[in-house]
């Protein structure tokens, strides 16, 4: 691949010198002269600490402005950065430090409360992204350039700081390490997926052809975690290379404030996991949906398509009513849902990807989406279902191109799992790909259960049905001792106002199991039902840590 990110970066900055680039919502706004400006004084940082070409600086803390000028500061120089949630555990963080050789921490306020430096001893410094201030130092030099840093810049650029001054590392090749990103992982800690820059390339062209129409007059809103590839590829790298205005959110972000901030900003692509349309969906539309007078409207033809109309048109506001498709990714996306979107067309699409792809594997535009699918290999990627029959029997799914990694940073035995001996990457998904090339995602090879009599059984295609049923925020089908038991945590909000106790409320789950099996074959009925007093443990990319479960089923 002949083009350079590095240098698309370049050309961004110098044409779009006056736009603005990255906002906290309802905070600072850095235009792109000043993204560029902070990214230069940091190299100067990066030159006098001595951090070469290559060298690992992690950075954690939540979405901020300051997180997208630290990571684009560590790529133009050539510097390899290390994102880590600022969700994870400190004892994680400290693993992920040392273990990725870093010798750089930039770090939020909040996190760097639960961080102890002693347990991270090959830091050469440790700075606090909000300010840039020096938390700690190991070498006097360090401390004297961050306080003479204005100066030293001052020296520098005597004439003041232009777009012509900008001159960022150009990578050797597409093979080149660009980053490393540790995946949230299924138990102990989590691999550190190397990078390349033909992956970061890759992506970022791929979204300059399936979204045109996003330029420097754009504005995003970014919701999802920057640490994870899918949120930091889309939601702001991508944005960059073309000059749009990028909106984090900083804190948490609830469904009122992805709502007032789609209302304020109105962006133009959103980018969402689907626990967040999930939500909106059930918030908004299920209650209205599910009245009686409702069904029987919906039944009759032409004010079936009126009233499609309307709520297609009331959600389109709800997402600021300026975009132009929500692109769904990270989890399945529940069925219910997907259905009813696609039968009022509202601009939407879910694709497929993982980290070890940075991140996109296959995607349809909203117009060419077929209903369940994740649409078609991406550009510059290949798909092959490992079955006999891939369009009817479902095997693993295994990717080939230019988004696959380097391999799994420091462990050899973990790379080799992840690639076929003809050099294909084994995603660990089950799915097939019917004739026209759509690919169908059946669940997780591990967390698929094997019925009664070698059946192929998905728990994540029964519980898309659970929790659509009456009183259930979310649920988990595990394997007991060969039966089915659904594990269900229920609305105790909603059961409370509607006056049921907990025994009521069990008894309703059971009315609810009772019609999912309705529509199962036998091998797939629910033997049982259990109630758990809180919401099940995620991953950064909001999917249930299913082992946490199955070893207490």
């Amino acid at each position: 691949m002949e083009r350079s990110l590095n240098k698309m970066l370049e050309e961004s900055f110098r044409k779009n010198w006056d736009c603005a680039a990255l906002s906290d919502f309802k905070g600072i706004t850095l235009h792109y002269r000043d993204v560029a400006r902070r990214i230069e004084k940091l190299h100067i940082i990066f030159n006098i600490c001595g951090v070469e070409k290559g060298d690992r600086i992690a950075i954690c803390s939540r979405n901020q402005a300051n997180w997208g000028v630290v990571f684009l500061a560590c790529l133009t120089y050539g510097a390899v950065p290390v994102p880590i949630l600022h969700e994870f555990k400190p004892g994680n963080v400290h693993h992920i430090v040392n273990h990725s050789d870093s010798r750089v921490l930039f770090v939020g306020d909040v996190v760097w409360e639960n961080l102890s430096e002693s347990e991270m001893p090959n830091l050469e410094a440790i700075i606090l992204i909000n300010d840039f201030s020096l938390l700690t130092s190991k070498r006097e030099q360090i401390t004297e350039t961050r306080e003479r840093l204005n100066e030293m810049f001052g020296k520098k650029y005597p004439k003041s700081f232009g777009p012509s001054d900008i001159n960022y590392h150009k990578e050797e090749s597409g093979e080149e390490l660009a980053m490393i990103n540790y995946t949230s992982g299924t138990s102990g800690f989590s691999k550190g997926v190397m990078i390349p820059y033909r992956a970061l390339l890759s992506n970022v062209l791929f979204a300059h052809e399936v979204v045109p129409n996003i330029n420097n007059k754009s504005n995003i809103v970014s919701m999802l975690p920057t640490a994870h590839m899918y949120g930091m590829m889309f939601e702001f790298l991508f944005e960059m290379t073309v000059g749009a205005h990028v909106h984090f959110l900083t804190r948490i972000p609830s469904p009122r404030i992805i709502m007032e901030a789609f209302a304020t900003i109105k962006p133009d692509v959103i980018i969402s996991v689907p626990l967040i349309i999930e939500k909106i969906y059930k918030q908004k539309l299920q209650p209205i949906l599910n009245k009686t007078s409702m069904k029987v409207l919906l039944k009759l033809p032409v004010i079936d398509q009126l009233l499609q109309a309307k709520i297609k048109d009331e959600l389109v506001r709800t997402f600021g009513g300026n975009f132009y498709e929500i692109i769904v990714g990270g989890a399945a996306f529940n069925k219910e849902a997907d259905e009813f979107f696609n039968k009022i067309q509202f601009p939407y699409t879910v694709g497929y990807g993982m980290t070890e792809c940075a991140p996109i594997i296959s995607y349809a535009a909203w117009d060419k989406a077929k209903l369940f699918s994740c649409g078609k290999p991406a550009p510059r990627m290949e798909i092959r279902i490992a079955s006999s029959d891939p369009g009817r029997i479902p095997g693993e799914i295994q990717v080939k191109g230019a988004n696959v990694m380097l391999g799994y940073y420091k462990n050899e035995e973990a790379t080799a799992e992840s690639f076929t001996t003809d050099g294909w990457m084994r995603t660990g998904d089950m799915g097939i790909i019917d004739e026209d090339g759509y690919l169908f995602i059946k669940g997780r090879c591990k967390s698929m259960i094997l019925g009664p009599s070698g059946q192929n059984i998905y728990p994540e295609e029964i519980e898309s049905v659970i929790n659509n049923m009456p009183y259930v925020i979310e649920s988990l089908v595990i394997d007991a001792a060969g039966k089915l038991v659904a594990l269900v945590y229920p609305d105790m909000e909603l059961a409370g106002k509607d006056g049921l106790d907990k025994a009521a409320l069990l008894s309703k789950m059971e009315e609810n199991i009772a019609a999912v099996n309705a529509d199962m074959p036998n091998y797939s009925k629910i033997a049982g039902v259990r109630l758990v007093p809180e919401e099940f443990e995620k991953t950064p990319k909001k999917s249930i840590k299913r082992y946490m479960y199955q070893q207490n089923g």
